[in-house]
């Protein structure tokens, strides 16, 4: 600790503040990390079953593109294949299922004891998940990645900047995915049970998400309506991306929009938690 010329503890500075939140919060992801190592017969089923629904999604979406007559709204046969895949990889690590620890804690009024600690709810509960998160990719998405260049059809750009770009989408997608659904575990603050809104959530999320099929194949209409909400930033935008469908400077547009969701997440998660602090207050927690 940092102590004036008269003895007091110094103030720490905006660089001493930002340096310790990047700590805190980096030992938050790294416990997450190992948290998720823990469960890894969990996730070799979550690998078993990405890689059959992956061979599933294959061979759908290149019946579509050849019934389409070898294109479908700008996918050929190599992209969907790659689109198939990727979704798969990242399946397991961006959170389109809605479920979250905060939802069980708020309802049981743990929460109240999270409240209480000097960080901040939202960041380090993301944080933690994220954690948990990134670890997924190791037993099952770049296991799904290896498989379906062995033996799946599919090609990675080697463009360094085209693969930087798309890690970097990745990164980003799991990140607003948690802060996502950090919103809706923060509704347990007024409605206690949240399960319904996680399963609307899911339905929702995976079908804007391009979970099923790309969103670029939506009728006008629909692809306007998933543009509007997060939910391509958690899965379409990144598997463009790791795919090389798109570079450049629309990869770049892409990443702004990324950035962008990421930040009204962030800044709607930071007024729901002040809030919902205020109520629990009132509730006695």
């Amino acid at each position: 600790m940092t102590v004036r010329h008269d003895g007091q503890p110094a103030q720490a500075g905006p660089l001493s503040g930002a340096a310790t939140w990047l700590r805190v919060h980096g030992r938050l992801v790294a416990a997450g990390w190992r948290r998720g190592s823990t469960y890894r017969a969990a996730a070799l089923g979550g690998l078993v079953a990405n890689v059959t629904f992956g061979f599933l999604k294959v061979s759908v979406l290149t019946a579509a593109v050849a019934a389409g007559g070898g294109e479908l709204a700008g996918y050929d046969t190599r992209a969907v294949i790659a689109y198939a895949w990727l979704s798969q990889a990242l399946l397991g690590s961006v959170n389109l299922f809605g479920r979250i620890d905060l939802a069980g804690r708020i309802k049981d009024g743990s929460v109240a004891v999270d409240l209480l600690r000097p960080i901040d709810l939202q960041t380090s509960t993301t944080a933690q998940e994220v954690g948990r998160a990134l670890f997924s990719l190791l037993p099952r998405g770049v296991p799904i990645v290896v498989l379906a260049v062995l033996v799946g059809g599919m090609r990675l750009p080697t463009d360094p900047l085209v693969l930087g770009a798309g890690l970097l989408s990745a990164l980003l997608a799991v990140v607003v995915s948690h802060l996502v659904v950090y919103l809706v575990a923060a509704t347990g603050f007024w409605t206690v049970e949240t399960r319904g809104l996680q399963v609307f959530y899911m339905v929702v999320a995976g079908f804007f998400a391009g979970l099923f099929v790309p969103v670029s194949i939506f009728p006008g209409w629909l692809f306007a309506l998933a543009q509007a909400t997060p939910f391509p930033s958690m899965l379409q935008i990144p598997v463009d991306l790791l795919s090389g469908r798109v570079a450049g400077g629309a990869a770049a547009g892409a990443l702004l929009v990324q950035l962008a969701w990421l930040v009204v997440a962030l800044v709607l998660g930071q007024l729901m938690t002040r809030a919902g602090r205020h109520r629990l207050e009132v509730q006695g927690g």
